[in-house]
């Protein structure tokens, strides 16, 4: 005969509704990436919290009294935000320290993959159609890199800038071309403009507008509403080329 307890237990495992199985996870695309949306329910969260992991999940938080059918709209509502983190993410994403062969670099717009060359008795570095001597094919090859890019940077950015100025009437005293950390160019009162080496690794159409962006500055030294439309009558697909650069940055460097 079956004990009390017993038939209390199965009685309660009767009562019980048989679990669903588990339904596939939610996403959200976000520049043609599908994130996976994390729901976390907090006991003293007082609000919906949501959140961009740097490993491009979301997380949301739940309330005590939240729900979930909440949660999902409350996600989809808030879906420029995420664009705009996304952004954020991908410009602040630290590049490598050591390159080897196999990785990719962006150069004018294109991944190109680092290939180690024997010629001979020396060995060489080719990324797309450019090559570079290297001493150490066992190494680092950013030294070897950095070297050739910016060497091109210096020829190319500069023909550029002045292909441009004739085209735009203006007059350019002196080109620079630096390594600056967080800026792509700049324009002094004196008619010097000061270019990004890594602007070699930008397509053609955003690389030009960068550069047309300073010599309007030439113009207008400061960012008022007459510099922009300045800036859309010599480039009328400008904004194009701020989304690129928004959505790209973070590839830019090695």
């Amino acid at each position: 005969m079956e004990s009390s307890v017993v038939k209390e237990f199965r009685e309660f495992f009767r009562l019980i509704s048989p679990v669903a199985p588990p339904s596939e996870p939610d996403v959200i695309e976000i520049h043609s990436h599908r994130m996976p949306i994390l729901y976390r329910r907090h006991a003293r969260a007082r609000n919906y919290v949501l959140r961009l992991h740097f490993n491009k999940t979301v997380i949301v938080t739940i309330p005590r009294q939240g729900t979930r059918k909440f949660a999902r709209e409350f996600v989809a509502s808030r879906k420029s935000w995420l664009e705009k983190q996304w952004r954020i993410l991908e410009a602040r994403r630290a590049p490598p320290l050591v390159l080897r062969p196999g990785m990719e670099i962006l150069l004018r717009g294109r991944p190109v993959v680092l290939e180690l060359r024997r010629d001979g008795e020396n060995w060489e570095l080719q990324f797309g159609a450019e090559r570079s001597p290297l001493a150490n094919p066992a190494g680092n090859l950013r030294p070897a890199l950095e070297n050739h890019l910016r060497n091109a940077a210096r020829i190319e950015l500069a023909r550029r800038v002045r292909e441009l100025a004739r085209q735009h009437a203006s007059i350019v005293k002196h080109i620079v071309i630096r390594n600056q950390k967080s800026r792509w160019g700049s324009c002094s009162c004196n008619g010097t403009i000061s270019l990004n080496w890594r602007l070699i690794q930008l397509p053609d159409q955003v690389r030009d507008y960068i550069i047309v962006h300073e010599l309007m500055h030439l113009r207008e030294l400061n960012h008022s509403p007459r510099f922009w439309r300045e800036v859309e009558k010599a480039c009328p697909d400008y904004r194009q080329a701020e989304e690129w650069l928004k959505r790209n940055s973070g590839q830019v460097g090695f």
